[in-house]
């Protein structure tokens, strides 16, 4: 078994390998409008664009066209779909295989996916589909494995979670820095080729740094995981170890501990109650929680999909195709996804907060840790719609310096809609169907996001490229997020009133069984 200081360092060493993995790959396709930059100067898709009397090629090249536009817009609408839909299987074989199988099926597809990219050229434009849907079902897998870090480090568990989703948003990031080099004079194969390398980091990771199954909530006393020199039980997990029944033992290594989010989601009775049975998968599905969740995810990603695919048409139409303008503020947005990884950990400071304070009074003030756990959710789901609102009428103003306050407000949005559906899913249903649910709820809001394709062919047909009207419909249609912080709000209060129904039987039945016991 590894010292206490050597399982910190290890502890430490995958919270950081984790960020930086999340930060540089997982959600690169995000940075979609820097890349369509770089891919219409190596003149992707020009063949589709008609040239008009009297205008050179390179006038062709600096205003594009609505039909090599449509076409980005649909390499992004398929592969944010993808990133999407197919968490759920994924989600799936995490849970059914754990995580050295999910880690393994993530690098071949994403290893897959910048290979594709390096060997396209204008003429094989169309490899850039496959391209990005591996690119994006790679990425997910990525983050989805690496969620589970924050497992390692207790009543930090949802900031660490929020971290790494704030750390998938600032990957599109990568792709500005791929349009800077570009510009600098760097190939584009050149550069896809040395994020194919960067496979080898991932597969040490996940040998020397990842479990071969799951990390356990909590935490058992003695855990460790990875490979070592030694033949030992460290890398297999926890829960491998786990025997078929529960006895009377003391033994934390051999006696599974159930956590708190392993319970069923009406679990708020105290520890001296019989425990209910887990809560089904098909029973969280079909819950009113989980629907008004999907639906306030829905909503709110199709309003970002269609701002990052449509960025660079609107940018020149607002711009009237200034190109340097368009890079300008392409570079701004883009550098603004940076900040993901900073604004992310403020939602998980919101829903650990009641953790911080327990840890100073040492009292919860009767709640249970998963009724206070929900509790916190209202405000982080409540807090994701305002900054939503706020960004869809930003984005709706027609005037280009306005953008800039739209980027920041994207950022924000973005940042705690990923990281709060993440934290909220693994709060408020069991743990042990976190990846399967995880997957659905992403795989049904992707079909959702499939609009943002209509949309972009309502804005270039009778719209005239002009987003408005469009963007006012989809202002309106984020309000319906508003129900899901007031539905998380009544559970909470029925729970507690089931806890304080059962708290005050318990009181009533006590006095009862002394006066039986008395005479004895």
């Amino acid at each position: 078994m590894e010292s206490q200081g050597a399982g910190l360092a290890k502890r430490l060493a995958t919270l950081l390998s984790g960020l930086m993995e999340c930060m540089c790959f997982a959600g690169i396709i995000f940075g979609w409008a820097s890349l369509v930059y770089v891919l219409k100067g190596l003149h992707y898709f020009e063949d589709l664009c008609k040239p008009v009397a009297n205008m050179t090629v390179n006038a062709t090249h600096e205003t594009g066209c609505s039909e090599q536009d449509e076409q980005f817009s649909l390499i992004f609408t398929i592969g944010s779909f993808m990133n999407n839909f197919m968490t759920f299987p994924t989600g799936c074989i995490f849970d059914r295989f754990g995580t050295l199988a999910a880690r393994l099926l993530a690098i071949f597809l994403y290893t897959g996916g910048t290979l594709l990219i390096s060997f396209s050229t204008a003429a094989t434009a169309l490899m850039l589909f496959p391209a990005m849907s591996l690119l994006s079902i790679g990425g997910i897998l990525l983050i989805l494995t690496n969620m589970q870090v924050g497992n390692l480090f207790g009543k930090h568990r949802s900031t660490i979670i929020t971290l790494y989703n704030g750390a998938f948003d600032s990957s599109s990031a990568v792709f500005l820095i791929i349009k800077l080099l570009y510009e600098k004079g760097l190939i584009l194969r050149d550069m896809f080729l040395f994020i194919t390398a960067c496979s080898a980091w991932h597969l040490i990771r996940t040998f020397f740094l990842m479990p071969k199954q799951h990390i356990p909530y909590p935490l058992p006393p003695g855990y460790s995981y990875g490979m070592t020199c030694r033949k030992s039980q460290s890398y297999h997990t926890y829960e491998e170890r786990q025997p078929a029944h529960r006895g009377g033992s003391n033994d934390l290594q051999s006696e599974p501990v159930l956590a708190e989010a392993d319970r069923s989601p009406n679990d708020f009775l105290s520890k001296g109650h019989k425990e209910p049975p887990v809560r089904s998968f098909q029973s969280c599905v079909i819950s009113k929680l989980f629907f008004w969740h999907l639906v306030w995810l829905s909503v709110i990603q199709l309003r970002h999909y269609f701002f990052i695919g449509t960025l660079n048409p609107m940018l020149e139409h607002l711009a009237e195709k200034n190109t340097a303008l368009v890079s300008t503020y392409t570079n701004a947005f883009a550098f603004t996804q940076l900040c993901g990884v900073l604004c992310a950990p403020w939602n998980g400071l919101i829903l650990d907060r009641h953790k911080r304070r327990r840890g100073k009074d040492g009292s919860t003030h009767g709640a249970s840790d998963s009724l206070t756990d929900l509790r916190s959710c209202v405000l982080s789901l409540a807090v994701t719609v305002v900054q939503s609102v706020g960004f869809s009428v930003c984005a709706t103003v027609p005037v280009l310096p306005v953008q800039y306050a739209t980027f920041i407000l994207q950022v924000l949005s973005r940042s705690f809609l990923y990281g709060g559906n993440a934290a909220f899913l693994a709060i408020a249903f069991p743990l042990e169907h976190f990846g399967k649910l995880y997957g659905l709820v992403m795989g049904l809001s992707a079909l959702v996001s499939l609009l943002q394709y209509p949309c972009f062919a309502l804005v270039k047909g009778p719209l005239n490229g002009n987003p408005f009207y469009v963007n006012i419909g989809l202002t309106v249609i984020i309000l319906l997020g508003f129900v899901n912080p007031l539905m998380v709000f009544w559970e909470y209060q029925r729970r507690e009133k089931e806890q304080a129904t059962e708290g005050n039987s318990s009181l009533s039945s006590s006095p009862k069984k002394a006066d039986v016991e008395s005479p004895i």
